[in-house]
């Protein structure tokens, strides 16, 4: 059963008054908590509805649904829709978000996992507790905000994007603004990066690096294409491109950060078609030493 909410329980949340009074005169005190949700999203109150949510946390309630139609949408539970989801509006969920095909919001935010069948569309941000995971693409214009994200197409994104953890993508990653990874970074793919790149671990891609900013990984970075940057490029580790490894005029590249000298030769070597102008640290290896 849902928790039920009372006048005393909600004063004790220091509400606005505006939404408190309204809260009262619709005689909501003594109602479910999701009630309550679903009575202010029909009167176009979802800023109330969002506060509520962010107040009271999410319940172990699942709501299954064959599809989702709605202009705005709040659910305190974990929320199973078996085929697609369109909510033009706000798409706020406590758990966890199930969709058997696409999902297209105006904002996403779930307080655990995205799973969606087909590909991901937010117009103005997503973020999730947990991870992200599209069997196609996902398309974000705003910031993205999760613990892991794996797409198995593109990943598109107009703002930033913030993991806690991994990012796995199955083809490109265009991102205008920053991109920070905690643990690793995998594309299929080219990456083109506006902002800072900067992953806890490594990077590796099946095609070029692309960056408008720094590139710094925690270990090695690999490349299949080249690896340029507008700025420095800095691993923890060794630096590897079937291409050239470019910085910007002026800056340098870095391997080895993270390792001691004496080990460069080991895990911090530095392999490219050309050796890169700028080189600070690393082991280089001439083109004709490659195995």
């Amino acid at each position: 059963m849902d928790m039920e909410l009372t006048q005393t329980f909600l004063r004790g949340k220091n509400p606005c008054a505006a939404g408190y009074r309204w809260f009262v005169r619709n005689g909501l005190s003594g109602k479910d908590y999701q009630n309550a949700l679903d009575t202010q999203v029909r009167a176009g109150r979802v800023s109330d509805a969002r506060w509520l949510l962010e107040n009271f946390g999410a319940t172990h309630s699942v709501l299954e649904l064959e599809h989702l139609e709605a202009d705005h949408f709040v659910y305190a539970g974990t929320l199973i829709v078996h085929g697609d989801v369109r909510v033009p509006g706000e798409l706020l969920v406590g758990r966890s978000l199930q969709a058997g095909a696409g999902i297209r919001a105006g904002t996403l935010e779930v307080g655990d996992d995205v799973h969606c069948g087909g590909a991901l569309f937010a117009q103005t941000g997503l973020q999730a507790g947990g991870s992200v995971k599209a069997a196609w693409s996902v398309q974000v214009q705003g910031d993205i905000r999760a613990e892991h994200l794996r797409c198995g197409w593109e990943l598109d994104c107009t703002g930033q994007v913030q993991l806690r953890g991994e990012a796995v993508v199955g083809q490109q990653v265009q991102v205008q603004g920053a991109l920070h990874c905690g643990k690793g970074l995998r594309a299929g793919g080219c990456i083109q990066v506006q902002g800072l790149l900067d992953v806890g671990h490594g990077i590796a891609t099946q095609d070029s690096l692309v960056c408008g900013n720094h590139v710094q990984a925690g270990w090695g970075i690999r490349a299949l294409g080249d690896i340029r940057a507008a700025c420095s490029i800095r691993a923890g580790e060794s630096l590897d491109a079937e291409g050239d490894i470019l910085a910007g005029e002026g800056y340098g590249v870095y391997a080895g950060m993270n390792v001691q000298m004496q080990a460069w030769p080991d895990c911090a070597w530095v392999r490219a078609r050309h050796k890169p102008q700028g080189l600070v640290s690393g082991w280089w290896i001439e083109q004709a030493q490659w195995a």
